[in-house]
């Protein structure tokens, strides 16, 4: 099986624990207001690589992936599951630490087949790093085009199977700057109890470039970078509220 690659990373630091060789997956239905990779939205574009041919760009440097592993970004990697579950399944054969970064936005449990593929998928799967946008649906459709509803839905799925979770948060100023919405997700998160991680990360404008050179306007242009204090106050807030929930429910 064959899937659309659009690019790889050889030695990603960000990407989950260790360092990691991260594949870039082509595909995405998201439509982020902040996206710093319009260039992997499109479908059935990009490289077309076996997961063979995947594995075997780790193996050449293996040795520096003692501590991390494969991670699989993108665009979406959810749009080509079957093919991300025989990466993962080789990978597994060879002790390699496998983590999926997703937004989780393709999550459908009325869809029995979907479902099907998805179980599958977790059998090989160590880590998700997951996207969660904006807590607020309505806020959440006017950043992504999408509903968080089916998002929400795969993180508690995830909680069920056992999978650990990192989870990642965007302070964008007038768009998840509100301490409202910071202590809603912590709210949320108490819920849960395969956390292991939450990165809250403040907004940069590294994509405005890359726009330009793909000839595409930048929704967000006019909207200033912020500082990583903004982005600790808002940590701060969602843990406060995550632990105030907690004790609320004992």
């Amino acid at each position: 099986m064959n899937g659309y690659i659009h690019s790889i990373e050889s030695f990603g630091t960000v990407d989950g624990p260790g360092l990691r060789y991260v594949v870039f997956f082509q595909g995405c239905p998201m439509r982020c207001l902040y996206c710093h990779n319009p260039d992997t939205w499109q479908t059935g574009t990009g490289t077309v690589m076996s997961a063979e041919e995947i594995m075997d760009g780790f193996r050449r440097n293996k040795g520096f992936y003692s501590t991390g592993g494969i991670t699989v970004t993108g665009g979406e990697p959810l749009l080509q599951t079957e093919f991300l579950t025989e990466l993962f399944a080789l990978a597994k054969k060879e002790g390699v630490h496998t983590c999926l970064d997703t937004s989780g936005i393709t999550y459908n449990r009325e869809n029995s087949r979907y479902m099907e593929k998805l179980d599958k998928l977790m059998e090989y799967t160590d880590l998700v790093m997951l996207d969660l946008k904006h807590i607020d649906d309505e806020k959440h459709r006017q950043l992504t085009a999408h509903s968080n509803k089916n998002i929400l839905e795969f993180v508690q799925y995830l909680d069920k199977k056992k999978i650990p979770v990192w989870i990642r948060h965007v302070v964008v100023p007038g768009v998840t700057d509100d301490p409202v919405y910071w202590e809603k997700l912590g709210r949320f998160i108490a819920t849960l109890s395969n956390i292991k991680a939450l990165d809250v990360l403040p907004y940069h404008t590294m994509g405005v470039n890359k726009y330009k050179e793909l000839g595409m306007e930048y929704p967000l242009e006019d909207t200033p970078a912020r500082d990583k204090e903004l982005a600790i106050k808002a940590r701060n807030t969602i843990i406060t509220a995550m632990k105030q929930a907690r004790k609320e429910m004992i």
